[in-house]
């Protein structure tokens, strides 16, 4: 059996350090195992303190507790969630928890200091470890990140965390940092109270050390914070949550935020109280349809960031070519994410529109003014393209013409060193295209950025016939060099999210010439569950984007479309969506101005139509092999597109929804609504020839 925890005792004073290093991860997770070995070392630390025999070869008395992480980056990530497919009853999860929580209480009742020291990520359970203990040290580490994300996974923090994070915080900062389920850096959990120093890593033990001799009494929230927790005022504030909450999610498609709300309420600052209602509640969110699909989705999420070979070298020099907004916040945030970059445009004006947007978000994003300066050095504006020699990526950004990336390209091609990679941000161009005049298409693949770049998480990494298999390798690979998903799919005519996300588009242009109104049509979208509607979606990413990507599309499409009339008006006409302050919204101080809801009853069907044009094209893409399988089209239209995440996914949405039966749906809508709802031949195979199953 594989030893997790080990002991090591000082022998001068007296200090136990408990480590923890999980060799079947590459980062620690508070596993069955892991929580077993926990057991047994805590028995024998209980023992010694006891006896006076310290564990190990070391008799001195245990005079105080350091909890650390023996990986060189990483203290715990939290639960290890593949193992909670196991927990099939309430009961079972129940037994669960009240274990967990009877181990923290050891910890938290150890008649000696006990401090966390943390380096790297500290998130949900490992949080909810730390702050069992009596200390928490972070490092200033730029990859230390503190938080509770439960919720992203349809829960809430059940390892005692809310007990202890509303002890330590106070409610309203407690239950803010829960319900929106963000991660901190340590000088930001420093402010809030989560940790009570932040160091140097190479200074962490001596402040350790330091802190566990002093002894000063831990950090508790103080009166002031306190106060919410007093009944009147706690319904009010929880009310208030509750309001808030609903704004932004809907409660049946996530319970949990507010679940958490009403179990705050409900026990106020009663440990006792929360510890089981935490036991009692969190098990029912966790074998939920909400949280089944939410961790699907998290199981997506870490299959992406798997694709990357680790032996794969990662690019260090990036050069950008074209610094309009896509090809400049491309730069930024290649920048951000540690890498040198130069760019370069024809257009000096544009290139320092790009360089101050970058400074926003350098200053958004790392709020300390040397990390700020240190990212705007590694930004280099380069309009002659001198970088080209040095760089081992390039991304080509410019416009959206075939004939303009062919002559590009072949220029790019004679300047870069040989082992750099060609890469285009083409949105909808098929590889072999743009690569028709290169010597060596074989280097060249699509790395397709999505619109806020800072914002969205997948990059499509496009391969062609002539895609040499190493090239997509290093495609993958600079994806997560960037801190980006990286989904592979095969060049076609807009790929997977492109392609998906058309006729998606165009059926809503379709219903607003029917007379629906853009907020009955957006409402539809939004209730059920996507992040915004499609006609708020064509503003943010441009309507001419959505028209030349119409264009190209369109006839490559199931059921094969023209661009609407509308769109191509509205284009001519100025109206290019959030960018020009118009489009099927307006933007005065670049936030729309909401339509008012008509009287009139919208549709019974509109809901289907919008997301039927989806699943039926998705249907297309995975029988035409855009990508290699169900789950990895899942991933690409959830990350990529931002569909309803506790669906699970569109296929995962299909499976649910029962095959047969959601065919007979779409035959149906194609008799109402015509030739737009002919259902993909892919259909007709048996669903386990499509739908594999997932996580």
């Amino acid at each position: 059996m594989k030893t997790l925890w080990t002991i090591e005792q000082d022998a001068v004073d007296g200090f136990c350090r408990l480590g923890i290093d999980d060799p079947s991860h590459a980062v620690n997770l508070l596993s069955i195992a892991a929580l077993d070995e926990l057991d047994t070392r805590l028995d024998e630390i209980e023992s010694a303190l006891e006896t006076g025999i310290a564990p190990g070869p070391h008799s001195h008395p245990i005079t105080g507790l350091i909890i650390h992480s023996r990986k060189p980056k990483g203290f715990i990530a939290g639960a290890d969630v593949g193992e909670f497919e196991r927990l099939t009853d309430p009961a079972a999860a129940e037994r669960h928890i009240r274990r967990v929580h009877a181990l923290l209480v050891r910890i938290e009742d150890l008649p000696i200091p006990t401090l966390a020291l943390i380096h790297g990520i500290c998130l949900g359970g490992g949080l909810e470890l730390a702050l069992a203990c009596r200390y928490r040290i972070a490092s200033d580490d730029p990859a230390t990140k503190l938080g509770f994300p439960e919720v992203r996974l349809g829960i809430f923090p059940g390892y005692g965390g809310t007990w202890r994070a509303i002890r330590t915080l106070g409610p309203v900062a407690a239950m803010q940092a829960m319900l929106a389920g963000k991660t901190y850096s340590a000088r930001q959990a420093q402010r809030m109270g989560l940790v009570d120093r932040v160091l140097p890593q190479r200074q962490l033990e001596a402040g350790a050390r330091d802190l566990i001799r002093a002894a000063p009494l831990p950090t508790r929230a103080n009166f002031s914070q306190r106060l919410p927790n007093l009944p009147p005022l706690r319904g009010w504030i929880a009310r208030r949550m509750t309001r808030r909450t609903a704004a932004k999610v809907r409660q049946e498609h996530y319970p949990a935020p507010f679940a958490l709300i009403e179990h705050w309420r409900a026990n106020g600052d009663n440990a006792r109280g929360l510890l089981d209602g935490e036991a009692l509640r969190v098990p029912e969110l966790l074998l939920g349809e909400t949280s089944t699909n939410l961790r699907r989705v998290f199981h997506l999420q870490e299959r992406l960031k798997a694709l990357s070979d680790a032996e794969v070298p990662r690019p260090q020099r990036v050069h950008v070519v074209g610094a309009g907004v896509m090809g400049g916040d491309i730069a930024a945030w290649c920048a951000l994410s540690g890498l040198t970059v130069t760019l370069q445009d024809l257009s000096l004006d544009q290139i320092g529109q790009a360089m101050k947007r970058a400074h926003r978000l350098f200053e958004q994003r790392l709020r300390d003014p040397r990390l700020v300066r240190t990212a705007w050095d590694r930004l280099i504006p380069d309009p002659d393209g001198e970088g080209l020699q040095r760089t081992d990526l390039v991304i080509e950004a410019v416009a959206e013409q075939a004939q303009l990336k062919q002559r590009l390209f072949a220029e790019i091609e004679t300047r870069v060193p040989a082992h750099a990679l060609l890469a285009t941000n083409t949105s909808s161009i098929p590889l072999e295209r743009i690569g028709e005049g290169l010597r060596d298409p074989g280097r060249l693949v699509g790395l397709h950025f999505f619109n806020p770049v800072a914002r969205m998480q997948l990059v499509e990494v496009v391969h062609g016939a002539s895609t040499r298999p190493e090239s997509l390798q290093r495609g993958l690979a600079a994806v997560r060099a960037f801190d980006r998903l990286p989904l592979p799919a095969r060049s076609s005519p807009g790929f997977l999210v492109n392609r998906v996300l058309m006729p998606y588009l165009l059926e809503a242009v379709d219903l607003l010439d029917e007379g629906v109104s853009i907020a009955a049509i957006d409402k539809a979208a939004v209730d059920y569950g996507m992040p915004m509607g499609p006609l708020a979606l064509a503003d943010t990413v441009g309507l001419d984007i959505c028209l030349a990507v119409a264009d190209t599309l369109g006839p490559a499409l199931t059921a094969p479309e023209e661009a609407p009339e509308r769109l191509r008006r509205m284009v001519a006409g100025g109206r290019l969506g959030k960018k020009s302050g118009h489009g099927f919204y307006r933007y005065p101080d670049r936030q729309a101005v909401p339509e008012p809801m008509p009287h009139d009853r919208p549709p019974p069907d509109l809901t289907e139509r919008l997301i039927f044009r989806l699943l039926n094209e998705c249907v297309a893409c995975l029988r035409e092999g855009v990508v290699e399988d169900p789950d990895l089209l899942d991933a690409g239209v959830v990350f990529g597109t931002g569909f309803a995440p506790h669906r699970g996914g569109p296929l995962h949405e299909i499976a649910q929804g029962g095959w047969e039966r959601m065919r007979e749906r779409l035959d149906a809508l194609q008799r109402d609504h015509g030739r737009h709802f002919r259902p993909d031949r892919g259909w007709q195979l048996s669903p386990a020839g499509l739908y594999r199953g997932g996580h």
